[in-house]
């Protein structure tokens, strides 16, 4: 696929996501009609009135950016991102984001303003950017994609963070319970490059953002940006243990874990081992929980997704 550029030309057709409220929608569009027309920029605003219809909205505004070379760009939490990317990829269209999300990786690492405002005025001197995505079994991720203990701590997160709101306190809180429960181990065989291993772990997390990784203190995060995934697996261990590893990556000192597998790769296979009958497994991705069909195949996308970066040191351009 050739590159995908943008300039002073391109049309913006721009995802809102209506589902905070009607007043807080409205807000918005306005905000984003008003500091684009100031900056001369054409733009469509498409409203998504009901989650259930995020997909098939997404595909309408794609068609329409298609056809008149424009840009999608997407306005909403991580939810409704995760969910519109993967149709971007490969539409031959650039990819924009102006979050609404708590803890968007995606776009902090890539220097996308967190503040709504700042984000739209970004894209007036945006520049399209290949960014590397991860795959399982062909459906795009952004950030993470993990089985086995790390689904059902997301799943369990979320239930508290409706009762309790959400932020990184509540999201360690909600862990705790989780981890000091037994756990039930997968059997797993994992093939790369030729090699075979059968392995029992709690989980298996594989990482394709280098700020989380970063952060987490995963020894290897640099290797992300060089065309390679991380991944992570748990030894069996016990729930204290577990309990002091979850400690360890909240204060940014995975390294340090001596019950923890670290490796970067391509492409693995995943499937489980002669011990279980599975033949779907629960996958996390990024935050969103799924069934996939085993096996399972982890890799790095063969087509990188043309991402709208802020260009800090341009001006905006005048219209013509």
């Amino acid at each position: 696929m050739p590159d995908i550029t943008v300039d002073s030309h391109t049309k913006f057709f721009i995802l809102l996501n209506a589902g905070s409220g009607r007043q807080d929608a409205d807000d918005k569009q306005a905000l984003i009609d008003r500091i684009l027309s100031e900056g001369g920029r054409a733009h469509q605003v498409i409203l998504i009135e009901k989650p259930e219809r995020i997909l098939e909205t997404a595909r309408e505004a794609i068609a329409l950016a298609r056809d008149a070379g424009g840009a999608v760009v997407v306005a909403g939490g991580d939810g409704t991102i995760n969910a519109v990317a993967p149709l971007v990829m490969g539409s031959g269209c650039a990819f924009g984001v102006l979050p609404q999300g708590t803890f968007n990786y995606f776009c902090r690492s890539h220097g996308i303003p967190t503040d709504f405002e700042e984000s739209v005025r970004a894209l007036l001197t945006a520049r399209a950017v290949p960014v590397q995505i991860g795959l399982v079994n062909d459906r795009p991720f952004l950030v993470n994609a993990s089985l086995g203990l790390y689904p059902e701590l997301m799943e369990e997160r979320e239930r508290f963070k409706q009762a309790h709101g959400r932020s990184r306190l509540n999201a360690f809180i909600a862990s705790v319970p989780t981890l000091l429960r037994h756990h039930r181990q997968l059997h797993l065989r994992i093939e790369s490059q030729g090699i075979t291993q059968e392995v029992h772990t709690p989980t298996l997390f594989v990482g394709n953002n280098r700020l989380q990784l970063e952060q987490i203190g995963y020894p290897f995060a640099e290797e992300v940006d060089e065309g390679h995934l991380a991944a992570l697996r748990l030894m069996p261990t016990s729930p204290p243990a577990m309990l002091w590893l979850l400690m360890l990556v909240a204060a940014g000192r995975l390294g340090e874990a001596d019950n923890v597998i670290n490796f970067t790769f391509r492409s693995i296979t995943v499937t489980p081992s002669r011990f279980s009958r599975a033949t779907r497994m629960k996958v996390a991705l990024d935050g969103e929980i799924m069934w996939f069909d085993t096996p399972l195949e982890f890799r790095v996308a063969p087509q990188p997704l043309y991402t709208l970066i802020p260009d800090e040191g341009a001006a905006p351009e005048e219209s013509q």
